[in-house]
C-alpha cells in the first residue's frame, strides 16, 4: 500500500531543488545614540507598533548586577529621547568584545512605554519580571543556522524511501503516531508555526500583530534563546499560543550520539517547563534534519514530532509577492505553515496570508488545534 501511494503522486513539500537563495537583507533603521560600548540600535514597526532593540558590550570589570542596570536604564531612556514613537525596547548587554550568539548574555530586558517608569525606578536588578540576570550560565557552542526546505531523513536509501511512503500516506489520511507530517486533510484548518522564538524586537512586533488578526500560533522555541529571554515565552503563553521543542542549541542532530541528542531535548523540555510550568508536547528538529534515533528519542521523551507542508522561505528576504504566492500556493486543509518569528518580511505577508486563508474558509491555528481538528 506504501508503495502504491508513493508512485501516486510527488509531496507538495518536497518539489524544488532546496531551500531559497538568501538574498541580501535590508539593514533595518537605526537610532543614532551615544552610549558606552553601543553595537547595534535598530527599530522596527508592523503598522501599529513600533519596537527598538540595543545591543552593548560591558567590559568585565563593569559587569556588576547594579552597574548592568544602570546601563540599561540610560539605554533605555535614549532610544526613547531619540524616537518618542516606540512601543517598546528591548536590550541585551553582553561581555565586551562582543563575538555574536557564542556566550549567553549577560543582562536583558524589555520595557513597554507603560512600564517605562516603574523600569527605570528600579535600584536593584529584581522585582521587574521583564529583566534577566545572568546567574553564570555559559554558552558551550554557538547556535548553527540551519535553514529549513523540507523534512529531511538522514540515512540509508531504503529508509529515507520509508520516511517518504509515511509522509505521502500522512497526507492523504492525517496524523499517524508520534510524528505529524500532515493534518486531516478533509478539515478545513491549517497549523501557522514559528521557528526559533524568542527574539527581542521581532517577538512583541509578532505577539501585537497575531492578536490584532485574532490567529494563535505554535512557536518552537529554542532553549537558549528562552533562557535569555524567558519574559517573551511567558509572553507567547499569556496570549494563548503554543511553545513547542526546538531543542536547547539549535543543531544538526542526525550523527549526534544519542546521548546528546537526548540532552538537546531534554535541555530544551527543562527550560521551558521551567518558565512556563508545563512541558511542551511538540518538537520540531531544526533544520527539519532527523534519523530514526531522532524520533525515538523524541517519542520517548512524550514528544511528537512535527514537520510542516509549506516553507515559503521567509527567512531569504524574498520580495513580497514572492513570499505571498509561495505561502498561498501550498495553503492547504491538514497543511502545517512554517515561518520565523525573527524575519522583517513576515510580519508584513501574515496580514495578507490571513486574509486568504479566510478567504478560502480555511482556519488558521495551533498544532493542537489541528490534532483536534481531525476528531
Amino acid at each position: 500500500m506504501l508503495s502504491l501511494l508513493l508512485a501516486l503522486a510527488p509531496l507538495p513539500w518536497v518539489e524544488g531543488g532546496g531551500p531559497p537563495k538568501a538574498l541580501p537583507q535590508e539593514p533595518l533603521p537605526g537610532l543614532t545614540l551615544s552610549l558606552p560600548g553601543l553595537v547595534r540600535a535598530e527599530y522596527l514597526g508592523n503598522g501599529h507598533l513600533e519596537a527598538a532593540y540595543l545591543l552593548l558590550q560591558v567590559p568585565e570589570g563593569e559587569a556588576k548586577p547594579t552597574v548592568l542596570l544602570r546601563l540599561a536604564q540610560r539605554a533605555v531612556q535614549a532610544a526613547w529621547a531619540a524616537r518618542p514613537s516606540l512601543g517598546e525596547v528591548d536590550l541585551a548587554l553582553y561581555p565586551a568584545p562582543y563575538r555574536g550568539p557564542v556566550v549567553l548574555p549577560l543582562f536583558t530586558a524589555s520595557v513597554p512605554k507603560e512600564r517605562a517608569r516603574e523600569f527605570l525606578a528600579l535600584k536593584e536588578p529584581q522585582g521587574y519580571e521583564r529583566l534577566w540576570l545572568n546567574p553564570g550560565v555559559r554558552q558551550e557552542r554557538p547556535l548553527e543556522p540551519l535553514l529549513e526546505d523540507r523534512p529531511r531523513y538522514e540515512g540509508p536509501e531504503a529508509h529515507r524511501a520509508k520516511e517518504r511512503a509515511e509522509q505521502l500516506l500522512a497526507s492523504r489520511v492525517g496524523f499517524r503516531g508520534s510524528v505529524l507530517y500532515h493534518g486531516d486533510p478533509t478539515r478545513p484548518y491549517a497549523a501557522l508555526t514559528f521557528d526559533d522564538a524568542p527574539h527581542p524586537l521581532f517577538t512583541p512586533l509578532l505577539l501585537d500583530l497575531l492578536r490584532r488578526l485574532g490567529l494563535k500560533a505554535t512557536f518552537f522555541v529554542i532553549g537558549r534563546n528562552a533562557e535569555a529571554y524567558p519574559y517573551f515565552v511567558r509572553d507567547l503563553v499569556a496570549a494563548g499560543h503554543e511553545v513547542g521543542n526546538h531543542t536547547y542549541h539549535h543543531v544538526r542532530l542526525p550523527g549526534l550520539p544519542e546521548a546528546e541528542v537526548r540532552q538537546e531535548l531534554l535541555r530544551g523540555n527543562q527550560v521551558l517547563e521551567g518558565i512556563t510550568g508545563e512541558a511542551p508536547r511538540y518538537f520540531r528538529p531544526p533544520g527539519g534534519r532527523y534519523d530514526r534515533t531522532v524520533l525515538r528519542v523524541a517519542r520517548e521523551l512524550g514528544l511528537t514530532t512535527v514537520f510542516w507542508t509549506d516553507d515559503p522561505g521567509d527567512y531569504a528576504g524574498l520580495p513580497l509577492a514572492v513570499l505571498e504566492g509561495r505561502l498561498e500556493a501550498h495553503l492547504r486543509p491538514g497543511g502545517i505553515v512554517l515561518l520565523h518569528d525573527n524575519v522583517p518580511g513576515t510580519l508584513r505577508v501574515l496580514p495578507l496570508f490571513a486574509k486568504k486563508a479566510q478567504e478560502r474558509g480555511l482556519r488558521l491555528g495551533t498544532v493542537g488545534g489541528l490534532l483536534l481538528a481531525r476528531r
